[in-house]
């Protein structure tokens, strides 16, 4: 099935995209690192030093040319391409961890970049064309059927629930809290960019979108979508394990995503289901690729395959403790009622 035009600038953009934001987790990594070097206080524990750092800038800068590109690429292919298309940014991410921060990546880890590779290249091959949209108007109707406001209202509650619940109890003994609070503001995130970036492509062609409020609404709910990505992700990059935060919110963030997408613009509409089977198999061997890729991250070839030295911690315990160094240093610093109740929660499991 060959890519119709539209498809294929969205492809290349959402490449160059996925290698920009890949390595401006790396940047913006070394940069928390030498923020909280410099003042004592960490992003994670509410620390905001790293603003007046060059290098988390220079981060900042890399992750918004990459963005952009992404935001452009929404406007000329669908969220069922564009997104997926995200694990490149987690290969580039996980080598450059390996080469710069130390953190070794397993031949397993390998296998999974490989993974993710093989299952975009399916998803691109059976990605449905865009369906041509002529007004912003258009759009807004799609964001005002019942089942997309269901999602939205459902993701609102779940944010809400996590923000002023759980991340102050485990936020930082969990990497689910932080990451979860990314990926459900993302998927709105993505359908506001999608329907900003059609507007301003239509309006770019000469038919002007600007004069409709739905176009400045649109953009209201992509600065706020934004901005709490961005607190978010810098609190579970300073918290935890680059190659744990990137992987576990690009399955979240692309699944969530996914699902808006279907139930707002009707991506599946007119496909056969064939089709969507061969996309649905590609997206899971992206997601069994990443999830390789995180569990194998940390493993030592030989305590891990002939049994001698320690043993690597478990998939479910990284996933709640993230750096252990960092969980210790806070437990005997705060002696936090909660991070003991979160570590007891644990030890039942």
């Amino acid at each position: 099935m060959g890519l119709s035009k539209e498809n294929l600038k969205g492809l290349i953009l959402a490449l160059v995209s996925s290698g920009f934001i890949g390595a401006s987790f790396i940047i913006k990594k070394q940069g928390l690192r030498r923020a909280a070097a410099a003042s004592g206080v960490r992003a994670g524990v509410g620390g905001y030093y790293y603003l007046l750092e060059p290098l988390w800038w220079v981060g900042m800068i890399t992750m918004i040319v990459g963005e952009v590109a992404n935001f452009v690429a929404y406007a000329f292919a669908p969220a069922v391409l564009v997104t997926p298309l995200g694990a490149l940014s987690i290969i580039v991410s996980a080598v450059l961890a390996d080469i710069i921060l130390k953190e070794k990546l397993h031949n397993l880890g390998i296998l999974g970049c490989v993974m993710c590779i093989a299952g975009s290249i399916i998803i691109v091959i059976h990605a449905p064309k865009e369906q041509p949209i002529k007004s912003v108007l258009e759009i807004w109707d799609m964001a005002t059927q019942p089942a997309f406001l269901a999602y939205v209202g459902s993701v609102i509650v779940l944010v809400f629930i996590l923000v002023f619940h759980f991340a102050p109890r485990c936020g930082h003994t969990n990497v689910l809290v932080f990451t979860g609070i990314c990926s459900l503001m993302g998927s709105l995130s993505v359908m506001s960019v999608k329907a900003l970036g059609t507007s301003l492509k239509l309006t770019f062609e000469g038919k002007n979108q600007l004069i409709y409020p739905e176009t400045w609404f649109f953009m209201l709910v992509v600065a706020i979508c934004v901005i709490m990505q961005m607190n978010y992700l810098n609190k579970a990059l300073d918290t935890f394990n680059t190659a744990i935060v990137s992987p576990i919110y690009y399955v979240m963030f692309t699944t969530l995503t996914i699902l808006a997408s279907v139930i707002m613009f009707k991506d599946w509409d007119g496909q056969s289901g064939g089709t969507i089977v061969s996309e649905i198999c590609g997206f899971i061997v992206v997601l069994s690729g990443t999830v390789l890729l995180h569990a194998t991250k940390d493993f030592e070839r030989g305590s891990s395959f002939r049994g001698t030295g320690p043993s690597s911690p478990t998939l479910s315990t990284r996933l709640y403790t993230g750096n252990g160094d960092f969980l210790s240093k806070q437990d005997e610093e705060s002696g936090s009622p909660d991070s003991s109740a979160c570590s007891r929660r644990q030890e039942s499991y």
